[in-house]
């Protein structure tokens, strides 16, 4: 490493540049391997030269680039006419290449001005972006038109809405603010929508048990619904739907601990245990409880959730909810104590308990991490045991047996 420091900077940018263009230029030929050496206008040597060229020309005159700027003016006229005679003879548009091309040419400042960890980054990017054309293209096939319409929500609620709110107190006796209410459903809505990516575009021909896992990550209590009554509607499969609705409780404790994570890593450390413990034994279940003979069609396709779950009027509803526990849970606990804080939990778990572990989980009330883990265990588990009631009266009694 003494004898990397030693080196001239010029020696060691000019190595780098070399050496990156090179890479750029090598997968330019690999990714033309099939294809006619007229279709492009150069692979690994004529990228390195453009790397090189704009290496010298940075060099020469680093204080205005008056220099620098005319080698690319120059890099464009011969690009152009590449791409006239491209267009005129093969009737292709694609500028791709030359926009690769142009990177490669921006190396040297960037490498001179930017940490070695961005220029890295945006080389590595190329050489995949530039790979990967027929997967993008299969992928956005796959895109119908309500995606971006659902990505644009997620946007919004994320990265509009949220950095607009102010963290002013609306209660002067609870540390609760617009920001952390709505911080609250970009968290949520972040887990439901990646959790809906998965099943659309990763596992959709996962089958039941897949769907259920899913389904857990969204909403373990939805799941069991719609799994319960397909169950009863099919008359078929029940092991596969009792398998699905156990996944779906063991991935709820792990949707919680990543959340507990995220808000309060000191509780979480406590609760990692207990969490993963309950997921363990929830997934051992689903795979040892169903009986053999109810297990006999293995690819049979279910989608527990081909609606989109990011909907505003949710994740208004939801901030609604999370302000409601939080000034409940306030005067609970002023009134009653971590005494009338685990009967409410046990209260609230035949609801929604999102939005009431999340406003726990923040740490908001004169109470230890014990009471927090232990109501929040408790709103669990008369969750759990709200789903079996569901199970009993909606879903077949072979599942609701298992």
């Amino acid at each position: 490493m003494d004898f990397i420091r030693e080196l001239p900077p010029n020696l060691l940018n000019g190595i780098i540049v070399i050496v990156l263009s090179l890479l750029i230029g090598m997968e330019q030929r690999r990714h033309y391997t099939d294809k006619s050496d007229i279709d492009i206008f150069g692979t690994d040597r004529t990228f390195t030269l453009i790397g090189i060229l704009g290496f010298v020309l940075y060099i020469i005159a680093p204080e205005n680039l008056y220099i620098y700027w005319s080698g690319a003016a120059l890099l464009t006229v011969f690009l152009a006419i590449y791409y006239y005679q491209k267009v005129k003879q093969f009737s292709r548009f694609g500028i791709t290449t030359i926009i690769v091309a142009y990177l490669t040419y921006l190396l040297a400042p960037l490498v001179y001005t930017q940490p070695g960890w961005l220029v890295l980054l945006i080389v590595v990017v190329i050489l995949i972006l530039v790979q990967v054309k027929e997967p993008l293209k299969s992928l956005a096939q796959r895109f119908e038109i309500d995606e971006f319409y659902t990505l644009s929500k997620f946007i919004i609620i994320a990265g509009i809405i949220l950095p607009l709110l102010p963290k002013v107190k609306i209660f002067s006796f609870l540390e609760l603010t617009p920001y952390s209410i709505w911080f609250s459903v970009v968290v949520i809505s972040g887990i439901s929508y990646s959790s809906y990516l998965l099943n659309k575009f990763v596992v959709k021909k996962g089958g039941i048990t897949v769907s259920g896992l899913l389904g857990g990550i969204y909403s373990s209590t939805a799941t069991t619904l719609i799994m319960s009554k397909k169950s009863k509607e099919l008359k078929k499969n029940q092991g596969f739907y009792s398998r699905a609705i156990l996944l779906a409780t063991g991935a709820m404790y792990l949707r919680i601990l990543v959340i507990v994570f995220i808000f309060n890593i000191e509780l979480a450390l406590k609760m990692l245990p207990v969490m993963l413990g309950l997921a363990a034994f929830s997934t051992l279940l689903a795979f040892i409880l169903p009986k053999k003979n109810q297990l006999s069609e293995a690819n049979v396709d279910y989608d527990y959730q081909d609606k989109n779950p990011l909907e505003l009027k949710f994740a208004v509803l939801f901030a609604l909810l999370f302000v409601l526990f939080s000034v409940i849970t306030y005067f609970t606990l002023r009134y009653f104590g971590s005494s009338g804080l685990n009967v409410l939990s046990i209260v609230i778990g035949v609801t929604d308990i999102d939005p009431f572990l999340l406003n726990l989980f923040q740490g908001n009330y004169n109470v230890s991490l014990i009471e927090i883990a232990s109501a929040s265990l408790l709103a669990m588990a008369s969750n759990n045991l709200m789903k079996l009631i569901y199970t009993f009266f909606l879903g077949d009694r072979e599942v609701f047996k298992t």
